[in-house]
Formats: C-alpha cells, sequence, structure tokens
C-alpha cells in the first residue's frame, strides 16, 4: 500500500517527468530515497542528447554505487514515473538497490503508444522481475499512472 510520504515521492516522479518532456525530452522522472525517508538523489530522461542509455533510474544506480554502502543502498527505495527498462532494471540489481515503486508499467506503456501508433523499442520490454527476480517491486499507481499516460501523448503528439 502506497502511503502519503511514499506518494509524495511518486509525485515528484511525475513532476521530472514533465520537466523532461518541456526540455524536449521523453517523459520519464525517478527519486532515490534512503530507508529514513531521505531524497538522496533525483533525475529525468536525458536521452535527446542522442544518448538512448540517460536514463534516471540508470544514473540513480550509478550514483549509489559511488556514494552509498552496499547496506544503505539495500535499504533505498527508488521512486518512478514508469517501470524500469532491462537495462535500468538491470543496473539496478547489480548495484544493490531496494524496494521499486513505479507509477506506470511498461505494459501500460506498451499500450499507451500502440494506441498512438508509435513503433515498439528496440529493447525488449520485461518486468523488473523478469530481470531482477528478487527485488521487491510496487505499481502501478492508477490515477498517477493517467498522469503519465497524458505526458506520453502529448510527446507523441508534438512529434
Amino acid at each position: 500500500m502506497i502511503g502519503q510520504a511514499e506518494r509524495h515521492h511518486l509525485q515528484r516522479c511525475v513532476e521530472l517527468a514533465t520537466e523532461a518532456l518541456d526540455a524536449g525530452d521523453e517523459p520519464f522522472g525517478s527519486v532515490l530515497v534512503s530507508s529514513g525517508d531521505e531524497v538522496l538523489a533525483e533525475g529525468r530522461n536525458e536521452v535527446a542528447s542522442g544518448d538512448r542509455t540517460r536514463h534516471p533510474e540508470f544514473a540513480l544506480a550509478r550514483w549509489a554505487a559511488a556514494n552509498l554502502s552496499p547496506d544503505e543502498r539495500a535499504q533505498a527505495t527508488v521512486y518512478t514515473s514508469g517501470e524500469h527498462c532491462p537495462m535500468c532494471a538491470a543496473a539496478h540489481g547489480w548495484v544493490g538497490l531496494g524496494r521499486i515503486v513505479y507509477v506506470s508499467s511498461s505494459e501500460q506503456l506498451a499500450q499507451w503508444l500502440g494506441e498512438l501508433g508509435v513503433p515498439p523499442p528496440p529493447v525488449r520490454t520485461l518486468s523488473i522481475q523478469e530481470v531482477v527476480p528478487g527485488v521487491e517491486v510496487e505499481g502501478p499507481v492508477p490515477d498517477l499512472a493517467e498522469e503519465v499516460r497524458r505526458l506520453h501523448h502529448r510527446l507523441h503528439r508534438q512529434g
């Protein structure tokens, strides 16, 4: 069950996704939070630079590896506007981060993109658990997912 503090972090992810879209990028945002509910780092998609690996979840995994002990990483939670792609899920697993809470699922995103006639991504969509079977995952969050859906519709209507 998503509590009020967690909902706040998820809303921040949607804000970061909106910032990404407003900056000409794809709408994804993520926040890394300690076991004590302290925001440690946050990021948004930056793939418009031409580097398609510049996902916020990947950046947070790298930040965590450089700045947190293995125990701190295991106790941290990644909040994100969209379920991790396979690349980001693998980074999450290799670094040993803890729980993931996402607003919208990869399955939802695939459905939305299909509705818009957008071709599928070059990398197969997998659930986080298929890539990192031991990680605790929670999501989607229906009312916030609707906000993320609107962002993706806005992105692809502009294109």
